[in-house]
């Protein structure tokens, strides 16, 4: 089994910075790509950025060049650095990673429990 904590969500005031991680531990023989997504109150959920395990990254519009997603992979840990927060940043944000959990298992996504973030004046 797998599991991914996610930590570092908290009261931010616009303009300012968080820091999130996503921790993957248990049963892990191959850690591919991780992303995060964002659900905010009343909305689906909806994708953030993605770090392959080769480190190629993306992100969506709505956060290009205020967020930075990277992993240490000796952690198995993904980061999402947000500057320049803004109200409609305030969301419940979860991590997912894409693991083989043994050489003969197929890779499976897996989720976190999610952290909150809120962005307020």
């Amino acid at each position: 089994q797998v599991q991914l904590v996610e930590s570092g969500g908290g009261l931010v005031q616009i303009g300012g910075s968080l820091t999130l991680s996503c921790a993957a531990s248990g049963s892990i023989f191959d850690l591919n790509a991780m992303d995060w997504y964002r659900q905010a109150p009343g909305k689906g959920r909806e994708w953030v950025a993605t770090i392959t395990s080769g480190g190629t990254t993306n992100y969506a519009d709505s956060v290009k060049g205020r967020f930075t997603i990277s992993r240490d992979n000796a952690k198995n840990t993904a980061y999402l650095r947000m500057n320049s927060l803004k109200p409609e940043d305030t969301a419940v944000y979860y991590c997912d990673a894409w693991v083989r959990a043994s050489s003969r298992q197929p890779t499976q996504q897996y989720w976190g429990q999610g952290t909150q973030v809120t962005v307020s004046s």
